[in-house]
């Protein structure tokens, strides 16, 4: 939970024989000491794009003998050359993939501010444009209308992609533990979809982004847990908060040292400077704050940490 943000500014050229210079030669990302990525995944780019990720879990261990060290590359290197290459959506996506090491394969969510005009209510419009960009794309299928009708695929954690879904093991978990699993039946998904429309300024936008009311909120109850209000199922997990001596019908549920841990936000007003809003700490807007000294926790190391994290939200900004 020490967090450092970031602004790097690099002269790279795309070759040495070229002097254009690289599209994410500036880069503005939230990230931690020591170490030249986010880690968080959160980057806001010179070339127009955000590109941000969810985690997605694996539950098929049949799959790690795929995993072969041989030829492949860690996801945080292809990261950063993807970032620093791609001008567009696809150019990450086929830069990215390259040299897959086959770990960390999170779900992630490219934006190009390229193609967003402010004011534009007509979202169909601006995404086909966008679409007709992209060679062999066009399919007319469900997931391209989805993306035409909500501008967008969503991620709660949980892989949106059928085949990823099933290879990944979620199918064989949604019919041994039920909807918890599922794409958009899970909690997260269903708080979501109901909140969503509160959102009407980057201040609601970070109060839904932080979400937890677990005690009060029939969206985060469990079904065969004891208590069944469950800090796990929110925005903003705070698993800290549940009972040691609960009964949980699979481990995700239980007290753990798991949740959210910050908040990052921008806009296309915020993005053009580098800017965004950002908040350290497990969300306490309804919940208690996390404090080491009272936490179940309070043995890990925590070395420079607060006792109790009640950070506001801050604005990021830059001098130029």
């Amino acid at each position: 939970m020490l967090r450092i943000m970031k602004k790097y500014i690099f002269a790279f050229k795309v070759s040495p024989a070229d002097n254009d210079p690289i599209p994410g030669g500036t880069q503005a990302f939230s990230s931690y000491p020591g170490t030249i990525f986010s880690g968080d995944d959160f980057y806001i780019l010179s070339s127009g794009l955000v590109t941000l990720e969810t985690t997605i879990g694996n539950s098929n261990p049949a799959l790690w003998k795929f995993v072969q060290p041989k030829g492949s590359v860690l996801e945080w290197l292809r990261n950063i050359v993807a970032n620093r290459l791609a001008a567009t959506g696809k150019e990450w996506a086929d830069i990215f993939s390259k040299y897959n090491s086959g770990t960390y394969n999170n779900q992630w969510m490219i934006v190009d501010y390229k193609h967003f005009t402010p004011g534009k209510t007509d979202i169909k419009e601006q995404l086909f444009v966008v679409l007709e960009q992209i060679p062999g794309l066009i399919v007319y299928n469900d997931k391209t209308q989805e993306l035409l009708e909500k501008g967008y695929w969503a991620s709660y954690n949980i892989p949106y992609y059928v085949d990823i879904f099933n290879a990944s093991g979620c199918n064989e978990l949604v019919e041994k533990f039920g909807p918890w699993f599922s794409l958009d039946q899970n909690p997260r998904a269903q708080i979501f979809r109901r909140n969503q429309t509160a959102v009407t300024d980057v201040d609601s936008m970070v109060r839904l982004m932080r979400y937890n009311n677990f005690k009060g909120d029939p969206l985060s109850k469990c079904e065969g847990c004891d208590p069944p209000e469950n800090g796990e199922n929110a925005i903003s997990a705070r698993s800290d908060l549940n009972p040691a001596n609960g009964t949980y019908p699979f481990g995700a549920l239980r007290q753990r040292p798991h949740g959210g841990t910050d908040m990052k936000m921008t806009s296309y007003g915020m993005f053009r400077d580098y800017g965004m809003i950002a908040v350290n700490g497990p969300t306490w807007d309804q919940v208690p704050p996390f404090q080491w000294s009272t936490s179940p926790y309070k043995d890990l190391m925590h070395m420079g940490h607060p006792d109790t994290w009640t950070f506001k939200p801050i604005k990021v900004s830059w001098t130029p």
